[in-house]
């Protein structure tokens, strides 16, 4: 779809527009290892001037339907042999109300086969929950895509959301299942609309983390979100899967004060007007509550030694109560746990061995829960791996596995 006029703020950014596919072809045409690292680190610098007009500039009123691109640019700082563009899309959160999401495409150069490439849908770990955490704000957006070279030589177009609230400005959905679900699914139908990027019905979903919880939703959800996608795979690493368990293990150290601060925040505002006994304070103490804006406004990789000022004198003095036992806090957690619904998609999990914040045992658990339901899984245990490493060390075993499963 073609983008809307662009408004006055905008007009000297998108009078470039020339010049972005341009200066792409030159950058890749330089060659050689250590040049085209230079031309990726240049074309990410010449990205930055006005680079909040694109998510802050008013988009357009009028609805649409999930999966439509209401903003696009080419991006010039490229992983070698691609093209790639910076989206804002439409998508629709756990109530079914419309958002405006942003994200990044990236394709492979050269002919597609016939039916269109094989879209992966990237679910990204914690960053945080702040706008400007998104991964699409980073100086290099694909930097943390795992796996993504091994994903484009093999010929597959990746699509990464941010999710709602980050990037583009909007509700937080800080491990609100459906929401991120939505996102991941949408982000499909959203490059499937770049013409060159050739997007075809065939789809992987694989994330980490955060990620893991949000392509496990988007998996449960496909079939009637989003009927049309042919959901081939669905990969996750050391997934935020069972949020019971995580909390259980993890609320009375620094992780499961930060997680937590970016979690009952989300659901204090996503849940906290429906449902009795959802606010920030009916679960927090008051120190947790009044740290809690100063630890949201937090990037998690790029702020950790501010967040664990704040957080660190909070372990053991941050709830009330014990939330997964905790009504109506032990629902909300249940009910933004992925496990509970089939899907027809083969499943791969890689677990670290050596991951200390979702543990060895809980993803076990949890890949018995989804066997139990009759679907086809692959638990991958990996030894060494901490939950940092876990989806760079399984991605031996991953691409064999896809390889099998979804092929070429």
């Amino acid at each position: 779809m073609t983008a809307e006029r662009p408004s006055p703020g905008r007009t000297r950014r998108y009078r470039m527009r020339w010049v972005i596919p341009f200066c792409a072809a030159v950058l890749t045409l330089i060659g050689g290892g250590v040049a085209v690292l230079e031309a990726r680190i240049v074309g990410d610098l010449l990205e930055r001037p006005g680079l909040e007009e694109f998510y802050l500039d008013p988009v357009p009123e009028s609805s649409g339907a999930p999966g439509e691109i209401v903003r696009s640019e080419d991006l010039i700082g490229l992983p070698f042999d691609t093209r790639a563009w910076r989206i804002l899309y439409r998508s629709t959160d756990l109530n079914g109300e419309p958002l405006i999401v942003s994200g990044i495409v990236v394709a492979p150069l050269g002919p597609a086969p016939a039916g269109g490439r094989t879209v992966l849908s990237w679910g990204h770990p914690t960053t945080g929950s702040a706008r400007d955490c998104a991964p699409s704000l980073a100086a290099d957006p694909f930097v943390d895509i795992e796996g993504l070279r091994l994903m484009i030589d093999r010929g597959y177009v990746v699509v990464a959301t941010d999710y709602a609230g980050m990037g583009y400005p909007g509700p937080d959905s800080y491990l609100v299942g459906a929401t991120e679900g939505n996102n991941v699914l949408d982000a499909v139908r959203a490059a499937q609309s770049i013409p060159a990027a050739d997007a075809g019905a065939s789809v992987v979903l694989w994330g980490h983390s955060q990620g893991g919880q949000a392509v496990l939703f988007a998996a449960e959800r496909a079939a009637d979100y989003a009927p049309e996608l042919d959901v081939r795979a669905v990969v996750v690493a050391a997934p935020a899967a069972d949020l019971t368990a995580l909390l259980d293990a993890d609320i009375d150290d620094i992780s499961g004060v930060t997680i937590g601060s970016y979690a009952f925040t989300a659901y204090a505002g996503v849940y906290g007007d429906t449902v009795p006994g959802a606010q920030l304070a009916d679960i927090l103490t008051p120190a947790a509550v009044a740290a809690a804006p100063e630890m949201n406004e937090l990037c998690l990789l790029t702020h950790t030694k501010e967040l664990h000022a704040i957080g660190q004198p909070l372990v053991g003095n941050f709830v009330v109560s014990d939330p997964t036992t905790t009504p109506p806090w032990d629902d909300l957690l249940t009910q933004n746990s992925a496990g509970s619904v089939a899907f027809d998609a083969p499943l791969y999990i890689a677990q670290g061995l050596e991951d200390t914040l979702i543990h060895p045992d809980d993803t076990r658990e949890f890949a018995k829960r989804e066997a139990s339901l009759g679907m086809d899984v692959t638990l991958s245990e990996v030894p060494n791996a901490t939950h940092a490493t876990i989806a760079y060390f399984s991605l031996s075993g991953l691409m064999a596995w896809l390889d099998e499963h979804v092929g070429l």
